[in-house]
């Protein structure tokens, strides 16, 4: 498969959807899951894995971790990616999911999550299982993901040898990246069962080309046809050509794994409905009644009027009301003019206020002296800002904060990227932090050589 990166557009294919054996080029799905894991905030790059024995005793290449050990995630990427060390992408496996088992099943999300219809993964490191399979198609869509979704990550595949925290490794491609103008990763594979597979990635000018090679015969052969691929797509490749970036998916935690916290909602066993209305079709009842009830209303509203103009202060009564049968007034209207004056509201009797000496002062007294309140700050003097940077575009000065932001964990921990744009470019900054914080972090970032500035509340 040979597919023009910018684009997607696929420039030459044969047997591309054959379903094989991927070998350690399942590390790259591998990688990409932990990439989302840690930009997710569920692992961070200095947490310390313990090695499982089942890690340890993966078969090579690895990188010879021992049961027990603690290694820093770190270093378990870049074994995985430039040595492809089997023994560090079981560790990565269970540090993730706590099992492989459940972190094969988040990689096949993810991958169908990325449009890979024909892949399906059992293990972190690739090596033959049944049932374990991608295709040329599957694993260039995932290249190209891998380069567009976490750019900041993909120099990693590019170095040709690196420390991985216990040894300084070499990477298994190194020869395709030495050899070929342009290369810059991706992946390489080979097992008994696969061959020799690779994805590689090169760039020249503003062309990017992935290519994807299964079942190569050896390293020589396989690298000499992944460079003939290339050129045929350099040369079909458009020199111009509008960047359609894929879309990035969110693959969380699955539903069994640790990370994850389920909350058990039990099924209402019976609906609570009220209680029906009563019909309209009431019983009319009988004149006597009527006129006994009218009478009874007209005693009632006299006697509370009486009662209220002589009482000293007027007190508040509770009245019980008497829920009246419905009947049809359109049948008799003669027999129930009566009833209807009688239930008319009455008039409230005017409340008598009688001056007391209290009320007179109260009266005379001067209106008292305003006071206004403020509320102090509660932000705990997280007024300092740091600058890290001014840079041509907002995707450049984004990927900076969020490279930093994983370089120094300890000191932007709480603080929050920004982004303040201008004529003059875009500003990177990291705020919400203390006078404390913000010199501690601009200390710690000029000592890797990178660019930064305190600022304070203007």
């Amino acid at each position: 498969m040979v597919m023009d990166a910018r684009s997607g557009k696929v420039l030459h294919s044969r047997n591309a959807d054959t379903r094989l054996h991927p070998a350690s080029l399942t590390k790259m799905m591998t990688l990409y899951v932990v990439f989302s894991a840690v930009e997710n905030g569920e692992i961070s790059l200095d947490t310390k894995v313990k090695i499982s024995k089942k890690a340890a005793a993966e078969q090579p290449s690895k990188l010879g971790l021992r049961p027990g050990q603690r290694i820093k995630l770190r270093y378990l990427i870049r074994a995985a990616a430039v040595k492809s060390a089997n023994d560090a992408a079981t560790a990565l496996a269970e540090a993730i999911s706590g099992s492989e088992a459940a972190f094969a099943r988040r990689m096949n999300r993810t991958a169908k999550a990325l449009g890979m219809t024909r892949s399906n993964f059992k293990n972190a490191h690739g090596l033959t299982e049944a049932g374990h399979l991608s295709t040329a198609r599957d694993m260039t869509i995932l290249g190209r993901h891998v380069f567009y979704d976490y750019p900041e990550y993909y120099n990693i595949f590019s170095r040709r040898s690196t420390h991985a925290g216990i040894a300084e490794v070499a990477n298994t491609n190194r020869r395709f990246l030495g050899a070929y103008k342009g290369a810059d990763g991706i992946k390489t594979g080979y097992t008994r069962a696969a061959g020799f597979n690779l994805v590689a990635s090169a760039e020249r000018g503003q062309e990017r080309i992935i290519t994807t090679v299964f079942g190569g015969r050896s390293t020589a052969q396989r690298n000499a046809k992944v460079a003939e691929l290339m050129d045929l797509g350099f040369s079909r490749a458009p020199s111009q050509v509008a960047v359609r970036k894929p879309v990035k998916p969110h693959v969380g935690p699955g539903p069994a794994e640790p990370s994850k916290t389920i909350r058990v909602v039990r099924a209402v066993a019976k609906s609570v409905r009220p209680m029906p209305r009563p019909t309209a079709e009431a019983a009319e009842p009988p004149q006597e009644r009527l006129i006994a009830m009218a009478e009874s209303i007209d005693e009632t509203l006299s006697a509370v009027q009486t009662e209220t103009v002589q009482q000293e202060p007027p007190k508040l009564r509770t009245a019980s009301v008497i829920p009246l049968p419905r009947f049809k007034w359109n049948k008799k209207p003669s027999q129930v003019n009566s009833l209807t004056a009688a239930m008319a509201p009455q008039p409230r009797p005017a409340r008598i206020v009688r001056p007391t000496v209290q009320t007179a002062a109260l009266e005379q007294a001067p209106e008292p002296e305003r006071v206004v309140v403020t509320r102090l700050s509660t932000s705990g003097g997280r007024h300092w800002s740091i600058n890290v940077g001014r840079f041509t575009t907002r995707y450049e000065a984004e990927r900076v904060l969020l490279r930093t932001a994983l370089a120094e964990l300890g000191t932007l921990d709480t603080a929050l990227r920004k982004v303040a744009s201008s004529a003059r470019g875009h500003d990177a900054h990291f705020v919400g932090l203390t006078k404390e914080s913000a010199k501690r972090a601009c200390l710690r970032l000029k000592a890797r050589n990178m660019e930064c500035t305190a600022q304070g509340p203007t």
